[in-house]
C-alpha cells in the first residue's frame, strides 16, 4: 500500500511521537510510507523519521498551521496516488476533508483525546459533522475516546469509528541506561515527559514541590508554547523552586531520563491514551497520574492515582512510596505488565488491517 499520514507539526507530543515509531515500522513491513507536516520546523522528532527512512513533505516552517494555502498544499500532494491518507490533529482533519471533494483519496483519521476544545462551540458541531462523513474510519486510541465521541456525535452517526489502542516501543524504554547528566543533580528525581500545552497541568506538579523536601527534584521535559513556559518560568522564581525545578527541553533521549528518574509521573487535564503515561509505566519506575479521563483507565489498578490538580495529594503520593519500598516494587510490576499490553507491534497490525479493510468496501 501506499501511505501517506499528515500531521500539524514534530514538536513533543503523543501523536507526534506516534508518528517516530509507527511509520518506520509500516516501512518495514514493505508498505510506501510518507510523511506530510504542515510546520517543518527540525525537532528530534523530525530527525528521528528521517533516521527510519521516512520521507518527510512540508509546507512552511513555523507559521501558521491554518493558513489556508495548506488546504492547497495538500490537495496536490493528495492527488499523487495514495491508497490511504491517514490524518492527525484538527487542521489535517479538516483540511484534509475539504482537498478530498476534489481528489477522492480514501480518508482515516485518528481521535487523539478524549474530548477537545471544538465540543465546546455548538456552531462547530455541523462542521465536525461534515468533516468526519468525509471519512472512510475514524480511530479513537482508547475506550473513553470513542465512548466521548460517540455521545457527541450520536451512534446513528459513529457506524464507522473503532478503537485501536496506541502502542508503545516498550523494549527501548524498559532496558534504558540511566541518562547520567540527569542521575548527577539529585539523590530523588521526579520527572513529567509532556509537552507545554493548556491540555497539560505541569502547575500542579510544581505547587507540589513545596511539599517536598529539598533533596527531591522535578525535570519538565518537552517543548511547545514559549509563553507558558515563561509561566513556568515565573511560577518557580516565585516559589523559590529555581534550584529544584529544571526545564529540560526537547530531548531525543527520554528513555534514559526516564531511567535515571526515581518516579515518573503525568499530570493533565485530560487525556486520549497517553503515550508518555505508558512509556513511563515500562520504564521500571513507579508511575503516578492523576484521576482524569484517558489516564484513569490505563492507571487504575496499576499505577498511583491523585486527585485533579491536588499538588499536596501528589507529594503525600510520593512520599508514601518513599516509605514503603515493598508497595513501590509492586506499582513497579504492575505498571511494567500493563504498559507490555500496549507494544506497538500490536499496534501496527490492526492498523495496517483496517487499512485493507476499508480499501475492500
Amino acid at each position: 500500500m501506499r501511505i501517506l499520514h499528515v500531521i500539524t507539526t514534530l514538536y513533543t507530543g503523543g501523536a507526534e511521537k506516534l508518528m517516530v515509531d509507527l511509520l518506520p515500522r509500516m516501512k518495514q513491513a514493505g508498505h510506501e510510507v510518507e510523511l506530510c507536516v504542515f510546520d517543518g520546523t527540525r525537532t528530534p522528532f523530525f530527525e528521528q523519521l528521517e533516521r527510519g527512512g521516512i520521507k518527510i513533505n512540508w509546507f512552511h516552517k513555523r507559521g501558521n498551521v491554518y493558513n489556508p494555502l495548506n488546504i492547497y498544499r495538500l490537495w496536490r500532494l493528495m492527488c499523487k496516488g495514495w491508497d490511504i491518507v491517514h490524518t492527525h490533529n484538527t487542521a489535517p482533519q479538516f483540511f484534509a476533508a475539504l482537498a478530498n471533494v476534489f481528489c477522492e483519496i480514501t480518508l482515516v483519521t485518528t481521535e487523539h483525546n478524549t474530548t477537545n476544545r471544538r465540543r465546546d462551540k455548538v456552531y462547530l458541531k455541523f462542521v465536525d459533522n461534515w468533516m468526519y462523513s468525509r471519512y472512510s474510519q475514524i480511530i479513537c486510541i482508547s475506550d473513553q475516546a470513542e465512548k466521548n465521541y460517540r455521545k457527541y456525535l450520536g451512534d446513528e452517526k459513529a457506524g464507522n469509528v473503532c478503537t485501536i489502542y496506541n502502542g508503545i516501543d516498550y523494549n527501548r524504554y524498559s532496558c534504558a541506561t540511566p541518562a547520567n547528566d540527569v542521575r548527577t543533580v539529585a539523590s530523588k528525581i521526579i520527572t513529567n515527559v509532556a509537552a507545554f500545552r493548556p491540555q497539560k497541568d505541569q502547575p500542579t506538579l510544581i505547587k507540589a514541590m513545596k511539599y517536598l523536601s529539598d533533596d527531591y527534584h522535578l525535570f519538565l521535559v518537552g517543548g511547545g508554547d514559549d509563553q507558558r513556559k515563561e509561566l513556568f518560568n515565573n511560577m518557580i522564581v516565585e516559589l523559590g523552586l529555581s534550584n529544584r525545578v529544571h526545564l529540560l527541553g526537547l530531548r531525543d533521549d527520554v528513555p534514559e531520563i526516564l531511567a535515571a528518574s526515581d518516579y515518573v509521573v503525568m499530570c493533565s487535564h485530560y487525556e486520549g491514551l497517553s503515550l508518555s503515561s505508558l512509556e513511563g509505566m515500562s520504564s521500571g519506575k513507579p508511575f503516578l497520574a492523576d484521576d482524569v479521563d484517558g489516564l484513569r483507565e490505563i492507571v487504575i489498578g496499576n499505577g498511583v492515582l491523585f486527585e485533579h490538580e491536588d499538588a499536596r495529594g501528589f507529594a503525600d503520593a510520593i512520599l508514601k512510596l518513599d516509605r514503603d519500598k515493598e508497595y513501590s516494587e509492586q506499582i513497579v510490576k504492575q505498571c511494567q505488565a500493563k504498559a507490555a499490553s500496549y507494544d506497538i507491534s500490536i499496534m501496527v497490525e490492526k492498523y495496517l488491517a483496517l487499512y485493507q479493510e476499508v480499501l475492500a468496501t
